[in-house]
């Protein structure tokens, strides 16, 4: 099985974006954490509209929208971060701290933390067929840093 795979027909009656199709051909680029922005920007301006109805007296009950709204706006443009390090650069960066030439690879970008940093985390087999074997990298995708040491194990060769 080469993936999950959705029926064009499907993915366009369910409203699936572009950037998400995993069908659409080309290289598949993560959408950025920092699309975060726009919605923080709409909570925000939600936020400044309560606060201005709950000074206009339109009712009490505004402020808790508004203190509400103004915290979801904070913690939205607080996890916004750029993706600056993307797949192709973290795939390379990987590869020049493994010990062993690399065949196959594999990258997943995953959040740690509070405030949702993101990180890539890269598996890496090496070049022979049948692997012998495998590494796994994390990379800062905002600063490019090696965030653990690189661990690699031997596979098991089948007799």
């Amino acid at each position: 099985m080469d993936g999950i795979r959705i029926p064009a027909d499907v993915a366009e009656e369910a409203g699936v974006p572009d950037d998400l199709d995993s069908g659409r051909l080309g290289p598949y680029r993560f959408p950025s954490p920092d699309r975060r922005r726009i919605g923080a920007r709409v909570y925000l301006a939600a936020g400044l509209l309560a606060v201005f109805g709950a000074l206009a007296n339109l009712g009490a009950g505004l402020w808790v929208v508004a203190i509400g709204l103004l915290a979801l706006a904070y913690v939205h443009y607080s996890t916004a971060w750029p993706l600056a390090i993307g797949q192709e650069r973290a795939l390379d960066m990987a590869a020049a701290l493994t010990p062993f030439p690399v065949g196959h690879a594999s990258a997943a970008l995953g959040f740690v933390g509070g405030r949702s940093r993101p990180v890539w985390n890269l598996v890496l087999y090496s070049a022979e067929n049948p692997p012998r074997f495998r590494a796994l990298v994390r990379i800062d995708a905002v600063s490019g840093r090696r965030i653990d040491e690189v661990y690699t194990e031997q596979l098991e060769q089948p007799a």
